[in-house]
């Protein structure tokens, strides 16, 4: 099944709420990220909230990305209005 991103939105607390194609909401826990190389910078946190939606995965402006198969797949299911 193909898993497209179709939104990103950050938290406070370094999570990435993602939406896929098919309207499943998912969290992402970045912290374990947050001291690897170039995911460090986003300890500053305006730079962890600049995330954007980048082809089929998340990007920030110092060119952090994460592999669109590792968020779906490291993320757990947030059970929503529309999918419970």
């Amino acid at each position: 099944m193909n898993r497209e991103l179709k939104s990103v939105a950050p938290t406070s607390d370094y999570t990435l709420i993602l939406t896929f194609n098919n309207d499943e909401v998912r969290i992402f826990d970045m912290k374990p990220y947050l001291d690897l190389g170039i995911f460090k910078e986003l300890k500053d946190i305006s730079l962890f909230r600049s995330v954007r939606k980048s082809f089929d995965t998340v990007e920030w402006p110092n060119e952090a990305d994460i592999d669109p198969e590792t968020l779906y797949n490291e993320s757990k299911s947030i059970k929503t209005n529309q999918n419970q």
